[in-house]
């Protein structure tokens, strides 16, 4: 019998943004449902005849109905809980205390480790006996190859830690590897949820162009992306909030539910008023 996989897809946007920063993004596919998922996907691209890859700043007028139009595929497939999102994020105004040259230094992959870590439950996914070989899929790494080939080590290393042990997750060496978002259609899917978040997170809803009145075509298309899938988030989540991070009744709903956010804050913080909305 094939052995159980969680294949995790990860991509990261903008660094630095006006209220909120360092977001990254992932989605969780079981081996079991992928072939179902992938299909789904291609169907619809086939479908709306895209050529291209999808990607949210290629959001406009003219597009948004094809861009509406996957993302109805996308959030069935949550819906349906054969597709997991995680979305991470920093507020601005939360300030972290005591940090060093070497955090600053080592922060996009710090923050990553994190995401990865923690972000899926991954420790509450498996009650049973079996081992889960965990696959993760980075789109191409920003960085040195030292440090790339330092950060994959620390996300092996992960399958070391008493809550993996337990949960019988593993990460083989070859299944951590960086890849080209054109040829996996889970990450450009995941580009758009997350460009989105960012998007309305730091109000680039509100934004004119240079000396004009009213607000580009280009930006009222994307804001009217976003919406749909705030609309499509709610199916799942009625209470959802875009800014905090995503309540838990349980601890392994942080597994089993199909969407979620995150608001990482480090462990000693300070709040600076100044950088709220």
């Amino acid at each position: 019998m094939k052995q159980k996989e969680y294949i995790i897809w990860c991509d990261e946007s903008i660094k630095k943004g006006k209220y909120y920063s360092n977001f990254y993004g992932g989605v969780l596919i079981k081996s079991g449902d992928l072939e179902y998922v992938q299909c789904e996907l291609e169907k619809v691209v086939d479908k709306l005849h895209i050529q291209e890859e999808i990607k949210w700043q290629k959001v406009d007028a003219f597009k948004l109905p094809a861009f509406i139009a996957m993302i109805d595929v996308f959030f069935d497939l949550v819906k349906q809980n054969k597709i997991k999102v995680r979305i991470m994020f920093t507020q601005n105004a939360n300030v972290a205390k005591g940090l060093n040259d070497g955090h600053f230094q080592n922060e996009f992959f710090l923050l990553y480790y994190q995401f990865v870590k923690h972000c899926f439950g991954l420790e509450y996914s498996n009650d049973s006996y079996e081992t889960i070989n965990v696959k993760t899929y980075f789109d191409n790494l920003p960085d040195t190859f030292s440090k790339r080939q330092q950060f994959k080590d620390y996300v092996k290393g992960l399958e070391r830690t008493s809550k993996f042990i337990k949960a019988g997750i593993k990460l083989k060496k070859e299944n951590i590897t960086e890849v080209d978002s054109k040829e996996h259609l889970p990450m450009q899917f995941l580009d758009v949820v997350l460009g989105s978040m960012q998007f309305r997170l730091n109000n680039m809803h509100l934004e004119k162009p240079e000396g004009k009145k009213r607000r580009g075509k280009r930006t009222i298309a994307k804001e009217k992306l976003y919406n749909y899938i705030n609309k499509r988030i709610r199916e799942v989540r009625p209470q959802f909030n875009i800014g905090i991070s995503t309540g838990t009744n349980e601890l392994d709903d942080r597994w089993n539910h199909p969407y979620r956010h995150w608001c990482f804050t480090a462990n000693e913080f300070e709040i600076d008023v100044s950088k709220h909305k």
